[in-house]
């Protein structure tokens, strides 16, 4: 080889190595995206949101966006890829009722069996989900099975908006996920004003009976009579409502500690580890897809004026959410008499967000009564939240799957 053939050779495969570099496939969405991911990091470690979720979240996002060409089936939607096995949890919806597991394992429900009639303000709360739902199918911009995974992030319950988005609308399920994951994380910042706003002095200065000691045997039948319960009016909420109550069973029986200890530690950190990145990583600023009826390339990117649509919708349900569960419980307090009366600051922990909500409750009713602790009283709705998003998400797969 001649020295013109060797530098023609050398330049050659320059030019091939630096056409798979990350600088030469860079756009600006991938930016963007990139900015986005080192945001959630910052919030998650500066401020203290969510880290669990928005740390494995945000890296996950960075990840989803490092340019690459593809056919190296390295990238989350390339077949064969080690990314997209690990994404099947998502996609298949695997990974949320291994969550429900987890999450049932870890909740005492004392709180609400000791005053089951709180389980009303966890209902009220789910108007969140039913609003948005409504509001996305009045824009025109989405289809009904869209528009009910979109609703589904007024629950507060990021496994469950992505267990609906997979089985509704898996092109947004990037979209629908992360901002599920960024509302929860903003409780509290968004819940505290709404709280102040729907309440006034008198009603937060409420002092709620003790909750009474519940027994042992009503907590090992609470799991199994509210699975017959919940499964019998909405039998396709079973995957979530099944593992949640199951979870719950394995804590309250006193016969499966290590089953127990299993699902509420070292199994619920893996799943929310791959969840939490993998989510992360299928929000990549553009993907183009063909589709299957015109052979158009259609972009289902995050980067999207659809993606805009959900997080503004995402927190007006969020809003109807917790308004409606502060609401609801001034329209309790209309009929119980005095010293039955419930404290409406425990209205907003009608979501799922377990325990942050509950925490708000405490936190608010400790400004204007430093003796008036709400928090056993909030985690009886905060509990309830967590069955009601459920059910609403077996309502809606039942008429839009």
């Amino acid at each position: 080889m001649g020295g013109e053939g060797f530098i023609s050779f050398l330049f050659d495969h320059l030019a091939q190595f630096w056409y798979y570099t990350g600088f030469a496939n860079f756009t600006m969405g991938h930016g963007i995206m990139i900015l986005v991911g080192l945001l959630f990091i910052y919030l998650a470690i500066a401020k203290d949101f969510e880290p669990l979720l928005l740390v494995p979240i945000g890296f996950g996002i960075i990840l989803g966006n490092i340019p690459f060409t593809e056919g190296l089936q390295i990238g989350i939607y390339e077949q064969g890829s080690v990314m997209s096995y690990l994404y099947l949890g998502v996609v298949k919806g695997f990974y949320p009722p291994l969550i429900f597991l987890g999450i049932g394992a870890m909740t005492d429900f004392s709180a609400l069996i000791s005053n089951p009639r709180l389980i009303l303000i966890g209902a009220a709360a789910q108007f969140g989900i039913f609003g948005a739902y409504a509001i996305a199918l009045a824009t025109g911009v989405f289809t009904g099975a869209e528009a009910g995974a979109i609703g589904i992030i007024g629950g507060a319950d990021g496994p469950t908006a992505i267990f609906i988005s997979s089985k509704l609308a898996p092109h947004l399920m990037g979209a629908i996920a992360v901002s599920a994951y960024s509302y929860m994380a903003l409780v509290p910042v968004i819940q505290p004003p709404l709280m102040r706003l729907f309440t006034t002095p008198k009603e937060r200065l409420i002092r709620m009976k003790p909750p009474r000691t519940v027994s042992k045997l009503e907590k090992v039948l609470f799991p199994i009579i509210g699975l017959l319960l919940t499964l019998f009016v909405v039998p396709s909420g079973l995957p979530l409502l099944g593992m949640l109550f199951f979870g719950n069973l394995l804590k309250e029986s006193g016969v499966t500690k290590r089953l127990a200890d299993t699902a509420k530690g070292p199994l619920i950190d893996i799943v929310t580890i791959l969840l939490g990145l993998t989510v992360g990583a299928s929000t990549q600023a553009v993907r183009m897809v063909e589709n299957p009826i015109t052979g158009e390339l259609v972009n289902q990117g995050f980067l999207t004026p659809k993606s805009v649509y959900i997080f503004g919708l995402g927190a007006v349900s969020f809003i109807i959410a917790t308004s409606a569960g502060i609401l609801f419980v001034k329209f309790m307090n209309l009929f119980l008499k005095e010293g039955n009366k419930i404290n409406p600051l425990i209205g907003n922990a009608g979501v799922s967000a377990v325990p942050d909500s509950a925490r708000i409750s405490q936190v608010i009713g400790l400004e204007y009564d430093k003796t008036n602790h709400l928090l056993m009283h909030a985690m009886a709705p905060n509990v309830a939240g967590v069955i009601g998003s459920a059910v609403a998400a077996g309502i809606l797969l039942s008429f839009l799957y």
